[in-house]
């Protein structure tokens, strides 16, 4: 595994700094700057108090490319440092370990910006009230950015100078992050009275299709980023209305995405997103969190068309997390980086020379013009550096003609030319292995983990396949077991032995959200009973009882100056729509009423922004969709050894059907745990299934709506009939 921290003797003078004692990979990162870097705490708002500084806040992550031009080209230096050491309290802080903190501060700088984005810079008074907020600086202003050398000195006069001033506008900017907050859930602005209908999914429909790239896929230019939610939502929109305009866009986003260059054609796997319109030239990291939600999309589209291909890029995602990202107790890593050998890109990029040469010599000239056409591999090269525009004569992989459309231009089988350019890839991929690896940022996180196991039971369950379940139920183990603390309360991040940070309600949801599915996938009660054993502090922690929702902390993480609430979906879907998401399901698994009821109380809060922007909240479409209906409940009780309660769970498997719920009653059986009492029975967690029963002896389905069921049928096409 790749070591996070900077070698000391890449620089003789390089002495580490208080992030060396730090777990995250990219505090590490920054561990031997010259700058004197604190973590986030008490001790330094006490230390900038004390000696009359502003703090100097640098929020990033570990994998983020900007992140690294900055460190290099600020931090690393000796002028900058000195600055920042005599004037500041410099203050470093990793994104995904505090989401919370970034939040915040993300929000002051869009409002006294306009603009965000990572590295975040923030200037702000020993009592966390920013007066100064930007993203990327460099060494010396350029081309009308301004530069450390000039920025810093101006802060600190400043500081010294104007105090009033800065602490009025400190004050002004924490009133307008608590005013945003008041605008938020439970708001009542743009959505009207009442609670949202369909006429928020039709909105939302409109806006994504008014958004749509016909040619290209995506709902923007450049550049494009993968929005899964986006995605899902379609889907159901099509399913719900029949409009196939909803697929097709879906369709028409992932073909696109899977041949462009924001695929790794060698080793799997989606990149960030794309610089410009054709999905071709990519942020190179890789996150956990987008495997996980473009695998459940590809899962949905191939359940939905039946369309093999969509079908093969879940699976080659899933191979990709399995290889790349997964720990060896079976949790997963948050991401891989976009740098290495100290540039953007570097491992995935070819140029024509290499790539021909390495083919040549192991499969034969004819093979390296067959992968060359397939890659598209130009003898200028495709790849163009970032900032200066200039092609460097690397090429970015990616498709053009499929293999069948190469074979029928060039004559031959076309599963023929699917196996050469097999056997080009695994080469290709083979010979990528021998140079240097970008960094691996091996944090587990429990919400994007949450993500994970969801789309594995998820596509596990479609496909039939056990191994993509088993490696769902490790993971929810290893998060169960892992990451709590002595009481029982989920934290946030575990790496290397150490588990830290109280989870947040982004945590809890989408934690509950892939046992949810793991149930799906496994029918074993006891990931409901975790599900529904983690909705309790979630509600009872996170809840606002004033003006609904859930907030992104619970009140102990009194660090932090404003307690936001998540509502706009971002690379990730917010902790309040997951939140509604996963109650709907909760509650109509399990026959909780009053979990529905809290559901449609949120429903009622979101009305204000999601009805005023509705393709900004898919994720809370996703839900709406849900709540809506028509939904059904179906329960299945059989012996699972016998071929006829197969025959009917596998009928139900890989259907979509977003809004039919399936439990499963062993008839007859309460499974022993192994050297433990008995597990849980499904009546225990849904009372509601109890008199449901076999008839006759064979495997039986009730197929409800609103837990009221219709006649039960022992007949696998009767049942489908009723749930059409």
């Amino acid at each position: 595994m790749p070591d996070p921290i900077p070698r000391p003797d890449a620089r003789p003078d390089a002495r580490p700094n208080r992030l060396a004692q730090e777990k995250s990979p990219y505090l590490l990162q920054h561990a031997f700057n010259p700058v004197d870097w604190v973590p986030w705490g008490e001790e330094a708002f006490a230390r900038a108090r004390a000696e009359d500084r502003p703090i100097f806040l640098s929020i990033g992550y570990a994998t983020c490319h900007w992140c690294h031009v900055m460190e290099r080209e600020s931090f690393e230096d000796a002028d900058v440092a000195a600055l920042l050491n005599r004037d500041f309290v410099s203050i470093k802080v990793d994104r995904e370990e505090r989401p919370d903190i970034d939040g915040v501060y993300m929000t002051a700088c869009q409002l006294m910006t306009g603009q965000g984005g990572w590295p975040l810079t923030i200037v702000m008074t020993p009592d966390k009230q920013p007066f100064f907020a930007g993203t990327y600086f460099p060494r010396e202003g350029v081309a009308g950015r301004a530069g450390m050398l000039d920025l810093l000195p101006r802060l600190s006069a400043l500081w010294r100078e104007r105090r009033e001033d800065v602490e009025a506008a400190g004050a002004s900017a924490l009133a307008a992050i608590r005013e945003v907050e008041v605008r938020g859930v439970g708001s009542g602005e743009g959505g009207g009275e009442g609670a949202l209908d369909e006429e928020a999914l039709r909105r939302g429909f409109t806006e994504l299709l008014a958004r749509f790239d016909p040619h290209q896929g995506g709902f923007s230019r450049a550049p494009k980023f993968p929005a899964p939610h986006q995605l899902l939502f379609l889907l159901r929109w099509s399913d719900r209305t029949g409009d196939r305009r909803g697929v097709e866009m879906v369709e028409k986003t992932l073909v696109s995405m899977r041949r462009g260059g924001v695929f790794d054609h060698l080793g799997y796997g989606f990149h960030r997103y794309s610089t410009d319109a054709r999905w071709l030239v990519p942020h190179f990291e890789k996150m956990l969190y987008d495997q996980a939600l473009l695998a459940m999309a590809y899962t949905e589209l191939w359940q939905m068309t039946g369309d093999d291909a969509h079908r093969t890029v879940a699976r080659e995602i899933h191979a990709y997390v399995a290889r790349d990202l997964t720990d060896a107790e079976g949790g997963f890593y948050s991401a891989e980086d976009a740098d290495s050998e100290g540039r953007e890109g570097a491992f995935y990029v070819w140029t024509r020379a290499e790539f021909d040469e390495v083919l040549s010599a192991a499969l034969g000239e004819d093979a390296a013009g067959l992968a060359r056409r397939a890659f598209r591999v130009e003898a200028r090269g495709n790849f163009a550096d970032e900032a200066s525009g200039l092609r460097t004569g690397e090429n970015i992989l990616h498709a053009g003609e499929t293999p069948a459309e190469i074979a029928a231009a060039l004559g031959e089988d076309a599963g023929r030319v699917e196996k050469r350019l097999e056997e080009a890839r695994r080469v290709l991929f083979e010979q990528r292995t021998t140079r240097e690896r970008p960094l691996l940022d091996d944090k587990i996180l429990t919400d994007w983990n949450g993500l994970m196991i969801a789309a594995l039971a998820r596509s596990g369950l479609a496909f039939g396949d056990e191994a993509l379940v088993a490696a769902a139920g490790r993971a929810a183990d290893f998060i169960l077991e892992r990451l709590r603390d002595d009481e029982g309360t989920l934290l946030h991040r575990y790496r290397d032995g150490e588990s830290a940070i109280v989870a947040g309600a982004a945590d809890h949801a989408c934690l509950i959200w892939g046992l949810i599915e793991l149930y799906g996938a496994t029918f074993d009660p006891r990931w409901l009973r975790a599900a529904r054993e983690l909705l309790d502090p979630l509600l009872e922690r996170f809840w606002d009882p004033d003006r609904l929702g859930v907030f992104n902390v619970d009140a102990t993480q009194s660090d932090v100056p404003v307690r936001q609430k998540e509502l706009y979906d971002g690379a990730t879907p917010s902790a309040n729509a997951t939140t509604w998401y996963v109650l709907l399901r909760l509650g109509r698994l399990t026959g909780d009423v009053e979990l529905l009821d809290r559901a449609e109380a949120l429903r009622r809060a979101l009305a204000g922004p999601v009805g005023g922007a509705p393709s900004a909240y898919t994720m809370s479409l996703v839900a709406l969709d849900l709540a809506l209906g028509p939904s059904q409940e179906v329960v299945v009780a059989g012996d699972p050894d016998e071929p006829d309660t197969r025959r009917m769970l596998d009928a139900l498997a890989n259907r979509y059907a977003p809004r039919t719920a399936v439990l499963f009653k062993p008839a007859g059986r309460r499974t022993e745990a192994p050297g433990g009492p008995a597990a849980p029975s499904l009546a225990q967690i849904a009372p509601f299934t109890e008199p449901h029963d076999l008839l006759d002896g064979k495997a039986t389905a009730y197929v409800c709506t609103g837990f009221a069921c219709r006649r039960p049928t022992t007949d696998v096409a009767e049942m489908v009939k009723q749930l059409t």
